[in-house]
């Protein structure tokens, strides 16, 4: 029976390493589409960033109901639903190809938003139960999100092949990746369907009686560290996004070179989402050795050292520093950047760990309002299309040019997750 059960377990959390890849493979792939629908419907660089804000603005929809439907349904029916509205998701953004249609993209960039969220809602909860909670549950999430940055990056590395010449790329231009994506959520679900998905003790049915009495929301660590996700999200995808538009600002040249700007600032970022894989690997090496809370505090605190380096620092110091190139040169090599961009790119190896710890420490002792609690988490994740937003406004608001001023923004959210880790995540209550 014993070995029953733990080969079961096996199959659970291969899949759900599974669908850790997919999230990533989609959810990255809007921001190379981004560019794509710039240069082919000569957009606005904002409108063409809003594949990506669909994305997450359906997590704010759709993340308190998915947590609802994962306790209605169970883990392996909503794990199929989601995988079926992914097929949509991508099955529109691909007719939006066919259509040249700019509004089909944003609808299906939508919906595949509200398959992530289904997704995410299942994964982290089902993988930090399979490990049982505390250490192992944080070391299976940390190496869950391996799997995540391992496709994120995949998707750079293909989406550079398959595009030589962003100026000159349609949406077509991608039709392989969206096959590929349509190819792997219909053997996703083939592989979940035929699979013995365990149900976690703790997903049981709340009795009616309990629901206006205690929910999530009656737990102190649970309120601070769903807080928390919005803000590393935001943090998260803030740090990249606003580095690449500094680094091919053609007016600040900050880089000092003569062309090539957008090709070296677009590197730096795939560098920074490439150390959060390396980043991810080595949190899931150590997870079951170092408490959620202690990875949580070094690299919250390691966080502001390297942004307050990178605010502080004189532009016009120079490193050679190493990226991912994705280019002819090879996918590897050396370019001279500021000082400042080095220390931000490295922030993606605090930035790794962060989400499975958070997790980790906020679901503690929730026992049958675990899975709730994971919709409210999702739906915070909208954390990632906010505060790039207000970001880049402190850019606008210094002339266009505050680029390191803004940084305050994400020295201010990794404050608060320090914070978290030492204070706010102190279980006071636990569910009976």
């Amino acid at each position: 029976m014993n070995t029953t059960k733990s080969r079961g377990n096996i199959v659970a959390i291969i899949a759900m390493f599974f669908l850790f890849a997919m999230i990533s493979f989609v959810t990255n792939l809007a921001s190379p589409m981004g560019d794509i629908l710039k240069n082919q419907f000569q957009i606005p660089n904002w409108q063409g960033t809003l594949g990506v804000f669909a994305n997450f603005i359906a997590y704010a929809v759709m993340g308190i109901p998915s947590g609802a439907l994962l306790q209605k349904l169970g883990y392996k029916k909503t794990a199929l639903l989601a995988i079926a509205v992914g097929f949509i998701g991508v099955g529109i953004q691909t007719i939006s190809g066919f259509a040249g249609s700019f509004a089909i993209y944003l609808l299906g960039a939508f919906v595949a938003g509200f398959s992530m969220c289904m997704l995410n809602t299942v994964v982290n909860p089902m993988l930090n139960s399979l490990g049982g909670g505390g250490k192992k549950g944080n070391q299976l999430i940390q190496l869950g999100g391996s799997f995540n940055s391992l496709a994120g990056t995949a998707v750079i590395i293909m989406t550079g092949i398959l595009i030589p010449s962003i100026a000159k790329a349609q949406i077509s231009d991608v039709f392989p990746l969206m096959y590929a994506a349509l190819g792997i959520f219909a053997f996703a679900f083939a592989v979940i369907l035929l699979s013995n998905i365990p149900q976690p003790a703790s997903s049981t049915p709340e009795p009616a009686a309990e629901k206006s009495k205690i929910g999530p929301m009656s737990f102190s660590h649970f309120v601070l560290g769903a807080i928390g996700i919005f803000v590393y999200v935001g943090v998260e995808v803030g740090i990249p996004n606003v580095l690449q538009k500094w680094l091919q600002n053609d007016t600040l040249n900050v880089l000092k070179v003569t062309e090539g700007a957008e090709a070296i600032a677009a590197s730096v970022a795939a560098t920074y989402w490439f150390l959060m894989l390396i980043g991810r690997l080595v949190g899931a090496a150590i997870g079951a050795k170092v408490s959620a809370k202690a990875m949580l505090t070094t690299v919250s605190l390691t966080g502001i050292v390297l942004v307050l380096g990178a605010i502080f620092a004189s532009t016009d110091i120079f490193v050679s520093m190493p990226v991912f190139k994705n280019s002819a040169e090879g996918l590897f090599g050396l370019v001279n950047v500021p000082v400042n961009a080095m220390l931000l790119v490295l922030v993606g190896l605090c930035t790794s760990v962060m989400w499975g710890g958070i997790f980790n420490l906020a679901v503690e002792g929730l026992g049958k309002y675990t899975e709730r609690a994971s919709g409210i988490f999702m739906a915070l994740v909208c954390g990632g299309g906010v505060l790039p937003l207000i970001q880049n406004a402190i850019v606008d608001m210094q002339g266009g040019t505050g680029y390191q001023a803004s940084y305050w923004l994400v020295v201010a959210g990794l404050g608060y997750l320090l914070f978290y880790a030492l204070i706010g995540s102190k279980v006071k209550n636990k569910a009976e």
